[in-house]
């Protein structure tokens, strides 16, 4: 057999390291680029694989009835370094999957680089990939490189979209008053790791939530530059003064609700609660949920140091702001994320339009798989349609329309509908609610593992 030529992986986020290791088990040499440490980022601190940015959590863990919870479990099935990794490496959230950022990253590295097939470069890929490289995948993520982005809306013939991701503030737990604060998870759930006490929550009366609105919305903010104002943001990370401007009342429905919640001082529901999640490992450092900011440093201390039991909080990091860019996929991508206008390109991550950690794994995970198949000869597999991936794909390279198109997480909305339930009386009933969810993450569990077999079966 003669020797198989190595695909090259721009980016190593997670949907590049997740590319890389499904072309390596697949029996693929790859080589890994990545500009950091040699070119660093708005966002990113370390030059580690796969470092988390703007949270260390990857949502609902439920694989029965949540759509990334099923996401989870399919990327699980066919061996994802990046969900592996998060398993090993989860601290307690309640019903979500959240990670030790640092660990997480160490063991994604770890894996990749002891990968007799995986070969990791360090530099800048200021362009478009030689064109000696026959087969290439862009996983360079929200933050592409100039050069790289504006050859690539050079060659597509239209201009990129583009929009803002907010990052939330780390505090130490040292420094947190639970003379006030508590632990517990809403409605006490209980989830991976958890005990139903995942989550410290910060009180407010409705006096102090008033004078917190106030504070956001007359907290000096970051200015943009002049090109940067009519950026988008995506709603997930939606800064928090930007939800405030929405009106007074949107944080006590959002991140700041306090259904579910019982203050121990009091025995009574807050008016409003600031919640903190779990960062790393050890327990020591929390997020504050939900609290992506564009506020100036000195605001953000002064703003969040009049919530209820931080007055004295330490920050080990504070909030952020940077500019993310994606394609127009539908248009410029085919089914198996190749660029129509160059195919020896393949896109993955956040950079083709998915929004989330996840998501932006998964189409890595695809992109890799793609990939090594058609560098071992073999027919290139969709995952059917009802599957998250499938759904996942279907949207960003068709499903979504052009005009409109905008970063999505995964939902139940991208998936086919569900036959209704025939009744002992022969009636049709169409589900709804939980029913419906659980009907819809049961199939994409039983469609994906047929097609592992098909592929598994083809490639014998």
């Amino acid at each position: 057999m003669s020797e198989i030529s190595p695909v090259h992986v721009i980016g190593g986020g997670l949907a590049g390291s997740e590319a890389a290791w499904q072309l390596a088990t697949a029996g693929v040499p790859v080589v890994l680029h990545e500009m950091r440490p040699e070119r660093g980022t708005e966002a990113h601190q370390t030059s580690g694989l796969a470092e988390l940015v703007c949270s260390n959590s990857f949502r609902s863990d439920d694989a029965e009835a949540n759509a990334v919870g099923v996401l989870h479990e399919e990327m699980r099935r066919l061996g994802s370094v990046i969900m592996r990794s998060a398993d090993a490496h989860k601290v307690p959230a309640g019903s979500a999957l959240a990670v030790d950022r640092n660990h997480f990253s160490a063991a994604v590295e770890k894996a990749l680089t002891e990968h007799p097939l995986v070969t990791v470069e360090r530099g800048e890929i200021n362009g478009l990939p030689p064109e000696e490289w026959d087969s290439a995948i862009v996983a360079t993520g929200p933050l592409t490189a100039p050069g790289l982005s504006e050859a690539i809306g050079k060659l597509s013939g239209q201009d990129s979209l583009a929009f803002f991701d907010a990052i939330a503030p780390i505090v130490h737990k040292e420094s947190i008053d639970f003379n006030v604060a508590w632990f517990q998870s809403r409605y006490d759930k209980v989830g991976p790791e958890g005990d139903g006490k995942d989550y410290i929550n910060c009180p407010m009366d409705e006096a102090q939530y008033e004078a917190f609105i106030d504070a956001l919305l007359s907290a000096e903010k970051m200015e943009f530059r002049e090109w940067e104002k009519d950026t988008p943001y995506f709603d997930g990370c939606m800064p928090i003064e930007v939800m405030a401007e929405r009106g007074r009342e949107t944080l006590r429905f959002g991140p700041m609700k306090p259904v579910g919640l019982t203050d121990p001082r009091t025995g009574t529901r807050a008016h409003a609660v600031v919640q903190l999640r779990q960062d790393n490992a050890l327990g020591t450092l929390y997020n504050i949920v939900g609290f992506q900011t564009k506020m100036r440093y000195g605001a953000q201390v002064e703003v969040f140091r009049t919530i209820p039991g931080l007055e004295k909080a330490e920050f080990a990091r504070l909030g952020g702001i940077h500019r993310n860019t994606f394609i127009n996929s539908p248009t410029l991508l085919d089914g198996t994320l190749r660029m129509k206008a160059l195919p020896r390109l393949r896109f993955a991550g956040q950079i083709t339009g998915v929004e989330g950690y996840v998501e932006s794994s998964a189409i890595g995970l695809l992109a890799g798989r793609f990939a090594a198949a058609e560098r071992l000869g073999r027919e290139i597999s969709l995952p059917p349609r009802t599957t998250a991936l499938g759904a996942l794909l279907s949207h960003i390279t068709g499903d979504a329309d052009a005009e409109t198109f905008q970063p999505m997480n995964v939902n139940f909305g991208l998936f086919p509908p569900v036959e209704p339930e025939i009744t002992p009386n022969g009636k049709r009933r169409k589900l709804k609610g939980r029913d419906r969810k659980a009907a819809m993450a049961g199939r994409a569990l039983r469609d994906l593992d047929g097609w592992i077999t098909g592929v598994r079966a083809a490639a014998e």
